[in-house]
């Protein structure tokens, strides 16, 4: 007997108990057609032991046991798709200012001519309403992408961007020169940002609540939202069920476009992010 035996066959024993053990399953293959590759279909499943046992998570897989409800928990007439999109650049924008709620930042030349790159890259989109802050600059921005559609726009005061009191008008410099705490925790702590007992964030977050069941209960099924980047940053994170805190954790720019789905439920699925590629090419979006 070689003296190698014994070393060779606790090597097999070892390499035996390596293996993975095999799984038995008796479901058919998930038949997928994709739109992609065939544009004249749509995505089609065939229903499988996975989908009969909740296998599939719910928010890949039709919204079953989606994310929270941001309509109250009560039924939508129908499935929605909402684009929201930021104002172009505004001249408080471009001077380095602290804007909030302020109307007085107007659209810039360069954040006109993003407005209208905007409009050009929906104009294929059909949208059956369009709501906007009543804000100048998103509002100037909102005339520019709904030109030469029928329906009247729509200015809902929840969409308003964040009221930043004392700060708003301040360059960047200053206000962190004169007021070095309270900007600080503006840009560092901005959930905890406090002014006369009034936490502008956290009621951002109320008031992007009130915006969705406002806009998700308009009869019709695609809409358009032109507003501010920190109302968008409320209502990008209350439709996922992010709390405030999360509020730096998402940026979007001037002219950047995000869309969103919701089933009857209410429950939103992102389906893009911050899309900014209408800004660099003739890009006309399909969706």
């Amino acid at each position: 007997m070689s003296l190698l035996s014994p070393l060779l066959s606790k090597s097999t024993v070892i390499q035996e108990s390596r293996k993975y053990p095999m799984i038995h399953t008796s479901c058919p293959p998930l038949p997928i057609l994709c739109s992609s590759s065939a544009p004249d279909r749509s995505i089609t499943t065939t229903e499988t032991f996975w989908e009969r046992n909740g296998l599939l998570s719910g928010g890949a897989y039709d919204f079953e046991k989606a994310t929270t409800s941001v309509s109250e928990k009560l039924l939508l007439s129908s499935p929605k798709k909402v684009t929201l999109v930021r104002h172009g650049l505004s001249s408080w924008n471009k001077e380095g200012r602290v804007q909030g709620s302020s109307n007085l930042s107007v659209l810039t030349e360069a954040g006109v001519a993003q407005a209208v790159r905007c409009q050009k890259a929906l104009a294929e989109m059909h949208f059956d309403q369009c709501f906007s802050s009543p804000i100048s600059r998103a509002k100037s921005t909102a005339e520019i992408l709904w030109r030469g559609r029928e329906q009247p726009l729509v200015y809902l005061d929840s969409l308003k961007e964040a009221h930043l009191y004392f700060l708003e008008g301040m360059t960047n410099v200053d206000a962190r020169k004169i007021y070095p705490n309270e900007f600080t925790k503006w840009r560092e702590d901005p959930v905890n940002f406090c002014v006369n007992g009034v936490y502008p964030v956290q009621k951002l977050w109320e008031i992007a609540r009130e915006a969705w069941v406002e806009i998700l209960y308009t009869s019709g099924e695609n809409f358009l939202v032109v507003t501010h980047k920190s109302i968008l940053r409320a209502l990008i994170c209350t439709a996922l069920g992010l709390g405030p805190e999360r509020f730096r954790a998402i940026d979007i720019n001037n002219g950047g476009l995000s869309v969103f789905s919701f089933n009857k439920r209410g429950e939103a699925m992102l389906q893009s992010l911050n899309m900014t590629a209408h800004m660099y090419t003739d890009h006309t979006y399909h969706y």
